[in-house]
């Protein structure tokens, strides 16, 4: 727990136990919400030939998802700031930092 602390720069076990949690959380949530976006928009697993297809593309749609639910679920584990700089980080690694300065 110690190096988890170190390296996220946290304070306490808590801090580390509530970001596992949010981490576990958000991919379930993700995937579900994920669902009805992806009846919205009409895809489906019997409409879209082959399987592959469907399932690769549910996947790139589960990807924004996931990252914007993340902020979401962690400021319920009242660790926002925690989860939003960690978004900024990964947009700066995208080339997409320039939009979160």
């Amino acid at each position: 727990m110690e190096k988890l602390k170190k390296r996220w720069g946290i304070k306490s076990n808590w801090q580390v136990i509530a970001i596992i949690i949010v981490f576990a959380i958000n991919g379930s949530f993700a995937a579900w919400v994920a669902g009805p976006v992806t009846n919205f928009i009409g895809l489906n697993a019997e409409n879209t030939k082959p399987y592959a297809l469907y399932i690769i593309l549910r996947l790139v749609l589960i990807f924004p998802i996931y990252q914007i639910t993340l902020p979401v679920v962690g400021w319920f584990f009242g660790q926002f700031n925690f989860f939003w700089n960690f978004e900024k980080k990964m947009l700066q690694r995208m080339g997409l930092g320039r939009f979160f300065k």
